[in-house]
């Protein structure tokens, strides 16, 4: 932990982390009742990205200049272009509480991307065994969203993959990018190329031409804009600030609590079904997830369960 960060700043960042990206499912879910995917998250990140830029520009003339452009664009493709809406998409078929159990394993992606491409740090054991609980819980999760949804349910499936590989990528190419003082310029370009990102996607799927904003219902109209200045405004705000005073690893944790917030939501609102099938898989993932993120402390438990008197 950053120890130029007050304990009480990073706990109340985190809390934010946890709690509103829960609830984003939701609103996500509210939002495609009336708007297609790519372009309604193309306005929100749109409307965040502007709303940022103007508190910028009232600090500084030019809060943009200096910024390596290559890294914001390329980090701001893969977080919110594909990371975001990818799930979006996804999302038009797959429960909300089921999108967020499978974007849980974002923790895991992060550790192997990370091995693979970046710091190659091996694995432990118990990062395999997470791993191996993941992938069998992932397992159930998509039976359930297969027998729910049938076989085109796998190519939604397919895209949360997708989001869930953009995003861990994204979250370890923007690391160390800029020094603190610039993550709010990092993260108002990362909008910005995000949302250009989403408005050529939205033109590839054909939705401007079925766009029809005089038939978007207020309850949708509030779920732009909570995810806007909420969702993505304020929590990414938050995720960046932690990313630059914690591992990446330690920061991802959000994505243990954030299921299980979305299941509850989506269950209680949106009238989604949790069955046997779905619990059992949410338990694997977040067991799984769970060893990636404590692996140390599951070693050293481990060890004093093992050790001779």
């Amino acid at each position: 932990m950053d120890q130029h960060a007050p304990r009480s700043a990073i706990l109340l960042a985190f809390l934010c982390v946890l709690v509103v990206w829960g609830t984003t499912y939701l609103a996500v879910a509210i939002v495609l009742r009336d708007l297609p995917p790519f372009l309604s998250a193309a306005m929100r990140y749109t409307l965040a990205a502007v709303v940022l830029y103007a508190g910028l520009r009232l600090r500084q003339p030019r809060p943009m200049a200096g910024l390596p452009v290559r890294t914001v664009v390329i980090s701001g493709v893969l977080l919110c272009g594909c990371g975001n809406g990818f799930t979006v998409f996804a999302m038009q078929q797959v429960p909300s509480g089921i999108a967020a159990l499978l974007n849980s394993t974002i923790p895991i992606c992060v550790t192997l991307v990370d091995w693979g491409f970046f710091a190659r740090r091996r694995p432990s054991i118990w990062t395999g065994i997470g791993l191996a609980a993941g992938v069998g819980g992932v397992t159930l999760l998509v039976r359930q969203t297969t027998a729910t949804t049938g076989l085109a349910g796998i190519g939604y499936v397919a895209c949360l993959a997708l989001a869930v590989l953009t995003w861990s990528v994204g979250t370890l190419v923007q690391r160390d990018a800029v020094p603190r003082e610039r993550l709010l310029a990092l993260l108002c370009g990362q909008m910005a190329a995000g949302a250009a990102f989403l408005c050529a996607a939205g033109l590839l799927n054909d939705e401007f031409s079925s766009l029809d904003l005089a038939r978007v219902s207020a309850p949708a109209w509030l779920g732009v804009l909570y995810l806007a200045l909420f969702g993505s405004l304020l929590t990414q705000w938050c995720y960046l600030w932690l990313l630059s005073r914690w591992p990446a690893e330690k920061v991802t944790t959000y994505a243990v609590v954030n299921p299980v917030i979305a299941m509850f939501l989506g269950a209680a609102v949106l009238d989604e079904a949790v069955t046997t099938s779905s619990l059992l898989g949410a338990l694997l993932v977040l067991a799984g997830v769970a060893l990636v993120l404590f692996e140390h402390k599951a070693a050293a438990w481990a060890q004093r369960i093992l050790s001779p008197g």
